[in-house]
């Protein structure tokens, strides 16, 4: 969950540090630090709490800005010790030789700690990182030379990790390693660029190379280096990165979640752009296993978070669309489940990094017991995209707060694709309305001022139930997680129909029901659950299809929606509980894309 940053090249490389920190804090924020190499070897700096801290903490200490032109840098999010600025990386090793960044649990750290003691070593955190400095420390003093010292050490770690690593006494060389963590090296000229993830980079460049699992690089202002140190085969390919600096900046907007929302009619319409064909849906990423998928009998979803409730909505588009049967599991769980599997059975993946831990846990199962695997991920060259037999990018572009909101709908909107490529019966009625759904999340975007007066009328309720029913079940789960996330209010998603089997004893005047009722097939059963609430003075919010005349009579409050067909329904119905979302956290004073304890790609368990 922590970022990395790296530079090596001819350039001052603090700046570029600073700046990269600057773009990954949504990955953590409890403390940050950098390692640079001046005229009198590595000086390192750190500091408790945002970036801007490290920044102050530089200029509180006439720390000038050096002529280094290599570093590294870290924001973390804490695993092993407490934030503060011993815990803080980079960590170093006795004789202050090997400075580490990194990112991901070293499982086996405590027993190569107790090792290390006993051969004399002096730690002074409490992360499981700095044994990484001593471990490599260890075998340069039995005479192994810096590079081969890496490689023994790389060998001796379980667990998952990304490196950026310097050594005090060879300025010219930065050394990267993966295993399951993400780490992405940026092409320059003459220089090059290491990151967590793209957006530190598209500053500097559009030219990457993702590291695959058990790779090192060694990187120099001229040239890159790679290999594998289990001496496997690998396979390492320059991609284009898509993004651009525009679209990871705020422009005019107070938060990146409130850009991102209104982002949400170029995100649907980027998913199925160049996929929409008059003979149906054309999905490229597919064909190589079109066969394969001709004769699948059974789809299992795996998925955390928000993909997971996209996952739910997809069950549903499977099924009833493609007639296929779906499980959609937590990818927590379905790692460590045993159960038989059928032939003929596909796992789809969903993650909006594509480096999810528990998701890539879930994926190797599969592939281990010999399912098909697809995956829907948004960063190119990412671990699930790479690992996967084929799949299809979500194509929404970076997404800064850590609260997902257009991840949602892009998911949602390759779900559909993928129902109606797989159907053996077509639907072009679906493919037609999902060209217009751009159109009716913008006029919904018109409104948000409702939404925002909506807000401060249920701004300083501290419990709510949301309701849904069928495709809106899962946006109900959806809308009570973005809630949570970003107001720390108390929230529950349920399906309507199990309110009377516990959840209407909490009902009464300080506990609000939001409810998903637009006009579908279910309307009259969510009808008969609301007037259940308003018996018991609940009050409700109802987000309703337009010309609905019936709610206003239950509900204390309608917005009311476009209509669509209810297939595509929860990529209408989740937009005003995203804003109700957004403008209660922000109302209540919070940081709404930083929200606490939480980081934006979850790469350990």
């Amino acid at each position: 969950m922590c970022g990395i940053i790296g530079y090596i090249g001819k350039q001052q490389a603090l700046p570029i540090l600073i700046d990269g920190l600057k773009k990954l804090e949504y990955r953590g924020y409890d403390s940050a630090g950098f390692a640079v190499h001046s005229g009198e070897g590595v000086v390192v700096k750190k500091a408790v709490g945002q970036v801007a801290n490290l920044e102050k903490a530089i200029l509180d200490s006439s720390f000038q800005i050096l002529d280094s032109n290599i570093g590294i840098a870290h924001t973390r999010w804490a695993t092993h010790g407490v934030p503060n600025e011993v815990n803080s990386h980079p960590h170093t090793d006795c004789k202050q030789r090997v400075f580490v960044a990194h990112n991901g649990i070293i499982e086996n750290y405590k027993e190569l700690k107790h090792y290390l003691q006993e051969r004399g070593h002096t730690f002074t955190s409490a992360t499981d990182t700095e044994v990484v400095a001593h471990l490599i420390e260890d075998f340069i003093n039995q005479g192994d030379d810096f590079e081969k010292a890496l490689k023994l050490a790389l060998n001796m770690l379980r667990g998952a990790y990304a490196f950026a690593i310097i050594d005090a006494e060879n300025s010219a060389v930065l050394y990267a390693a993966k295993c399951q963590s993400p780490l992405v090296i940026g092409l320059g000229q003459q220089e090059h660029f290491l990151a967590s993830d793209p957006s530190a980079l598209i500053t500097h460049t559009k030219n990457a190379v993702y590291l695959n699992d058990f790779e090192m690089a060694k990187i120099s202002a001229g040239e890159i280096t790679i290999e594998n140190i289990r001496r496997e085969p690998t396979d390492t390919k320059v991609v284009t990165l898509e993004w651009n600096l525009e679209q990871a900046q705020k422009g005019n907007y107070q938060h990146f979640m409130q850009k991102e929302i209104f982002e949400g009619p170029e995100t649907v319409k980027l998913a199925f752009a160049g996929r929409l064909h008059e003979a149906g849906v054309k999905l490229g990423g597919l064909e190589q296993v079109k066969e394969k998928l001709e004769t699948i009998k059974r789809v299992i979803i795996c998925a955390c978070g928000t993909s997971y409730y996209a996952g739910l909505v997809g069950e549903y588009l499977f099924e009833e669309i493609a007639g296929i049967p779906v499980e959609t599991h937590f990818a927590s769980e379905f790692r460590y489940r045993q159960e038989p599997f059928e032939p003929g059975t596909a796992a789809i993946f969903i993650s909006q990094s594509g480096e999810t831990a528990d998701t890539l846990g879930a994926l190797r199962k599969a592939k281990e017991n010999g399912l098909l695997t697809l995956g829907i991920v948004n960063v190119v060259g990412s671990t699930i995209a790479r690992e996967t037999d084929a799949g299809v990018y979500n194509h929404a572009g970076p997404e800064i707060g850590v609260a997902s909101t257009k991840a949602f709908l892009s998911q949602i909107t390759v779900l559909a694709l993928m129902a109606e490529y797989l159907a053996k019966v077509k639907r072009p009625g679906l493919l037609e309305e999902l060209r217009n759904i751009p159109g009716k999340i913008g006029a919904i975007l018109a409104r948000a001022s409702e939404i925002e007066k909506l807000a401060e009328k249920y701004l300083y309720h501290k419990n709510f139930i949301f309701l849904g029913r069928r495709y809106n079940y899962p946006t109900a789960l959806e809308g009570a997680l973005k809630l949570k996330e970003i107001s720390y209010l108390h929230a529950e998603g349920y399906g309507a129909g199990e309110l009377k089997h516990g959840p209407i004893a909490m009902i009464g005047k300080e506990f609000p029901t939001i409810a998903l009722v637009p006009g579908n097939g279910v309307l009259e059963k969510m009808y008969s659950n609301l007037e259940e609430i308003k018996a018991r003075s609940g009050p409700i919010l109802a987000i309703a299809t337009e010309g609905d005349q019936h709610i206003s009579a239950i509900a204390s409050d309608v917005f009311y929606i476009p209509a669509t067909l209810e297939p595509l329904e929860p990529l209408l119905t989740v937009v005003p509980l995203q804003l109700l979302a957004y403008y209660i956290g922000a109302k209540l004073g919070y940081n709404v894309d930083k929200p606490r304890n939480l980081a934006k790609s979850v790469t350990v368990e």
